[in-house]
């Protein structure tokens, strides 16, 4: 196949999200948390898939008609942020005055950072919490913690987002990368088995997300903390 066309194949996959976020929401506003869950779980699966695919056909040269950064933002902020806002507050998780603070928060501050040129740092990691307020809700859904707690994350999160804080890529960010891919690839796994019960997953898998979550969340701070000395000495 003509590399255009394997460019061009990358931006319609890509475009797919858009398709598996409506069939979220449409599960969301029946209240269908599961199901909402699955379809926002396989666009992750597929935002992880076109962009290594993109920088291997290299769309900017090969299909530039199409701006496949904005294409992504565009279904990041659906799946990653305006749905998942959406079913937090429609819960019942997060009580009266509590749910507007946190859909409000997380709608807001996202989209902001969404539109921040700074939001990823030299080595390809994420300057401040990158917004993934789908893998936060469904380990919410999971875990059903205290609504304080709830809002308390949340709003953490959202302080996060606008600090100098590392947080990895799980495909992207070089260093650690041989325990950074099966992490995610772990969670995505005990997020599956997670919302395939219908949120009944067990201890086992409840505490599987949990460590993979907190190692998603603290990898990068743990990797400024302890910078890489090899690289120092090359420089």
């Amino acid at each position: 196949m003509d590399i255009r066309f394997k460019a061009l194949s990358a931006h319609l996959l890509t475009a797919t999200g858009a398709v598996l976020s409506m069939f979220a929401m449409m599960e969301a506003v029946q209240e269908k948390w599961s199901m909402m869950f699955l379809w926002l779980v396989v666009a992750l699966m597929v935002d992880g898939i076109d962009g290594p695919l993109a920088r291997r056909y290299d769309t900017p040269n090969n299909w530039p008609t199409y701006d496949g950064v904005l294409m992504d933002l565009i279904v990041d902020y659906l799946s990653y942020v305006f749905i998942p806002a959406f079913a937090l507050f429609k819960s019942g998780l997060l009580p009266g005055w509590t749910g507007w603070i946190a859909i409000i928060a997380i709608t807001y501050g996202s989209v902001i950072y969404f539109a921040d040129t700074r939001m990823k740092t030299k080595d390809k990691s994420f300057s401040g919490f990158p917004a993934c307020w789908n893998m936060v809700v469904l380990v919410l859904f999971a875990t059903k913690p205290d609504y304080y707690v709830i809002l308390t994350i949340v709003i953490v999160l959202t302080i996060t987002m606008f600090l100098n804080l590392k947080f990895v890529h799980p495909t992207r960010t070089k260093r650690w990368h041989w325990i950074n891919l099966p992490v995610s690839v772990g969670w995505l796994f005990f997020a599956t088995w997670s919302a395939w019960v219908n949120f009944a997953e067990g201890v086992i898998v409840e505490w599987g997300l949990i460590a993979t979550s907190l190692y998603l969340c603290l990898a990068g701070i743990a990797q400024e903390l302890f910078p890489d000395r090899s690289v120092e000495r090359i420089s």
